[in-house]
């Protein structure tokens, strides 16, 4: 098959791209800067689509971007990696005259609303009462394709991931340096529900939906079966004990709130319960369903 990735330069991307060659897939990647392999987002705003049998979204600046303040202009630009991507590729795939059988775009589990009791799963309704809920509404709006005859000419699944862990980005890296020096612990009360997916279970998932000529169309939640109950405490206790170090500390909420904002800190401080009842209902298989399992792999 053929696969079309916009954002494959990313971390989760590179990790798809290797997947899909390994099973024998010819890979192009949608960046800035063109290249072997490559092609830009201007290419496809002007010529449309290559030859393509799936194509996949995976662009999206960082919310999280220490490096970035939550300012006015940033916001912006966090919707606008988003929901313009979106957009552009819907379009080159609305105007294809060979559309490809899938369209796959990868969003995230703050669709949901932050709950410590309620347990939500792709049936369940989305929140906007913040920024990121609102956001992934109107990013998963952005992908829906016109309908031709009452039907898609192209398969969406919409993936919803929680935090994605791998050994080569993501933010599993930035956290083992202060729990390597004994300084790691719970952040604000540590009740809040933690979503989480080892990066090779999404990438598989992501094959799942490219590969599958029938594939699985509507939203599976990209989320291993222990987020129902894990939340930030578990995930310390579980890096503790991979790394065999302490982790007495903790991190009070106006800590967090004073670093990070009064709009960004609930994303750290609060969370929503998610069950991938749609995905294990399709017949999808975890490799690492609970933290510890996937902790173990990751830093062996």
């Amino acid at each position: 098959m053929r696969v079309l990735i916009g954002g494959g330069s990313g971390f989760i991307g590179q990790s798809l791209s290797q997947l899909l060659k390994r099973r024998g897939h010819k890979v192009t990647i949608i960046s800035r800067q063109g290249g072997e392999h490559k092609i830009t987002w201007a290419d496809i705003s002007k010529k449309g689509l290559p030859p393509c049998d799936s194509v996949v979204n995976l662009a999206g600046e960082n919310v999280m971007n220490p490096m970035r303040r939550w300012t006015q202009q940033f916001k912006q630009e966090v919707i606008a990696s988003r929901i313009e991507t979106t957009c552009t590729l819907k379009q080159a795939i609305s105007q294809s005259q060979s559309p490809p059988h899938s369209w796959v775009v990868l969003t995230g589990v703050g669709y949901y609303p932050s709950s410590q009791t309620l347990v939500y799963s792709e049936y369940s309704p989305g929140g906007d009462a913040d920024f990121l809920s609102r956001l992934v509404r109107d990013w998963e709006d952005a992908a829906e394709l016109p309908l031709k005859d009452g039907k898609p000419v192209t398969q969406l699944v919409k993936l919803r991931t929680g935090l994605v862990l791998g050994r080569n980005g993501g933010a599993l890296p930035a956290m083992l340096w202060p729990f390597r020096l004994g300084l790691g612990g719970i952040v604000g009360s540590g009740k809040q529900p933690l979503p989480w997916i080892h990066i090779d279970d999404l990438c598989r998932l992501l094959c799942k939906a490219i590969e599958q000529e029938e594939c699985v169309g509507g939203i599976l939640n990209a989320v291993s079966p222990s987020s129902i109950t894990d939340t930030n405490a578990d995930f310390t206790r579980a890096l503790s004990k991979a790394l065999g170090r302490p982790a007495m500390l903790f991190t009070p909420a106006f800590a967090v709130k004073l670093l990070l904002g009064n709009d960004r800190a609930p994303m750290l401080l609060e969370g929503p319960r998610v069950a991938p009842q749609r995905t294990l209902q399709s017949g999808f298989s975890f490799l690492y369903p609970d933290l510890d399992a996937a902790l173990a792999q990751l830093l062996s």
